[in-house]
């Protein structure tokens, strides 16, 4: 059996982003995987012609029948899945080389954690993504968003099946956040300091595509997670800080508005304390 399974989902890609996400894959210093793909568009065979061309054995492809969406398509690709460890990707985004042999070194070494992930750089923009690293700071994280790069991340399998976790339809195209929100309970996560990945951000991007529907699905999963784990969303809360700027003619920055939790301070120029106050609580 391998040691990782890469899983990617396809549907509809740019011939030369699907080449040059197959080529980082096959590019890494870490070569005991396999490389699943899986065709979501039954109608479409260029990608299939596209990864014929491999003549690598690791690279195993099949199309679906019928369209399954895309969690049902990251389903059957992790049913499918024979390694340890599932490398998540998209058919758009970049393994850099030390990615694989990095985050299966961590895996290895750390057996409470079934997530790994990384900071991550854009496409074509070169700007850096960053995550928080540690267990606790992450799943406070995950009280407001998904705070795992999930394109990015490495899996532990036996975490999945144990609990039997897989994504969920009702919440794509926010399937990812929905993941870690079921995983919460039952492992550690961690980021890895190190720029492993590139992701591919268009205007093709699901999260461009689907942005109102990704909205509603975020909002959902956080909705569930903010009842599930009030302890941690509590806490969340009353270290959290939102900023509102006002600004004369939409320029001149005027008063800096913060509110963390209880409190709310207000300066001039964003520099002048203005005003500040507390809210109190009591039950009679």
């Amino acid at each position: 059996m391998p040691k990782v399974s890469v899983v990617i989902p396809i549907y509809k890609p740019q011939e030369e982003h699907l080449r040059a996400a197959i080529d980082s894959v096959l590019s890494q210093n870490f070569g005991d995987f396999e490389l699943l793909l899986l065709d979501d568009c039954p109608e479409d065979s260029s990608a299939e012609n596209l990864i014929g061309s491999y003549r690598d054995p690791r690279i195993k492809y099949a199309r679906n029948e019928k369209n399954l969406g895309i969690s049902g398509s990251r389903n059957k690709l992790l049913e499918t899945a024979q390694g340890e460890y599932i490398a998540i990707m998209d058919h758009d985004d970049i393994s850099l080389p030390d990615r694989f042999a990095r985050q299966v070194a961590y895996l290895d070494a750390h057996p409470e954690t079934g997530v790994v992930g990384c900071r991550v750089r854009e496409i074509p923009s070169g700007k850096i993504a960053s995550y928080l690293g540690d267990d606790h700071s992450i799943r406070l994280a995950l009280m407001r968003g998904c705070a795992i790069p999930h394109s990015a991340a490495m899996i532990r399998k036996s975490v999945l099946i144990e609990h039997k976790i897989c994504y969920e339809e009702r919440f794509s195209p926010a399937e990812d956040y929905a993941l870690w929100r079921r995983l919460l309970p039952h492992t550690q996560f961690h980021n890895m300091e190190d720029i492993l990945f590139e992701y591919r951000f268009h205007q093709a991007n699901t999260s461009k595509l689907q942005e109102d529907k990704m909205d509603k699905a975020a909002y959902a999963v956080r909705a569930f997670l903010m009842a599930e784990n009030p302890a941690l969303h509590l806490e969340f809360m009353q270290r959290a800080s939102h900023v509102t700027r006002v600004r004369l003619f939409g320029l001149i920055p005027i008063l800096k508005i913060t509110r963390r939790y209880n409190r709310m301070a207000v300066k001039l120029f964003e520099a002048l304390p203005l005003f500040s106050s507390k809210s109190v609580s009591r039950i009679k």
